[in-house]
């Protein structure tokens, strides 16, 4: 008859469905894992390592802010500076051409734009007014200084202010720009017209009323 040793079949007592040899690991990776969260949350070189990589990160921030404002502007000046080369290479160019363009309008006045030289004159004041090219300067108009150029000055009794009587060249702008002022024969009112005026109109009354004498 075989002696049975007591105690060696009792078993330890464990919660239903869990092994005996992962309670204890279990319950040590817990108590391990609570001291370590509370050190990232009160060690204070932690919180002012993670401040300084904060305030780097907002410095970084705005320089590349600062730089991607500065490049807008640097593009927006090119833009600028390309359109006012290409405006001036533009003006440059016709006030070349003014010339030729002069000679063409003496042509015509002279009825002598005729032929082959009529097909490419008016072509060439076609591509020059796609270019922007506009004239201007008429007769009868009030004289500007600002636009005109006054070659020759005379005195005229139906004028009320110095105005354009004759165009001897005329003038050229693009867009807003003027590169040739019109050159222009200008007429003042006659001086004293209204003065005389004034002193004649008493004795025509008295004409017409028939005079002291008449009496």
């Amino acid at each position: 008859m075989t002696e049975e040793t007591p105690g060696f079949d009792e078993k330890p007592d464990v919660p239903s469905g869990a092994a005996p040899d992962d309670a204890e690991p279990k319950a040590a990776s817990e108590e391990g894992a609570a001291p370590a969260g509370d050190a990232t949350s009160t060690d204070p070189g932690l919180l002012a390592q993670l401040d300084q990589v904060r305030t780097a990160l907002g410095e970084r921030t705005a320089d590349l802010q600062r730089l991607q404002a500065e490049y807008q502007n640097y593009r927006r000046r090119v833009e600028r500076d390309r359109i006012a080369v290409k405006e001036i290479a533009i003006a440059n160019l016709l006030t070349e051409l003014l010339p030729v363009l002069d000679d063409i309008g003496r042509a015509r006045e002279h009825g002598e734009l005729v032929g082959g030289f009529k097909s490419v004159a008016e072509s060439l004041e076609t591509v020059a007014a796609k270019m922007g090219l506009q004239q201007f300067g008429k007769e009868g108009e009030p004289f500007d200084p600002t636009v005109h150029e006054a070659l020759m000055h005379s005195y005229a009794p139906d004028v009320t202010e110095t105005t354009c009587v004759a165009i001897l060249q005329p003038g050229y702008r693009i867009g807003e720009r003027t590169i040739r002022p019109a050159r222009v024969a200008v007429a003042e009112p006659q001086p004293g017209a209204q003065t005389v005026k004034g002193e004649e109109s008493p004795e025509g009354d008295d004409k017409e009323s028939g005079g002291p004498d008449e009496g």
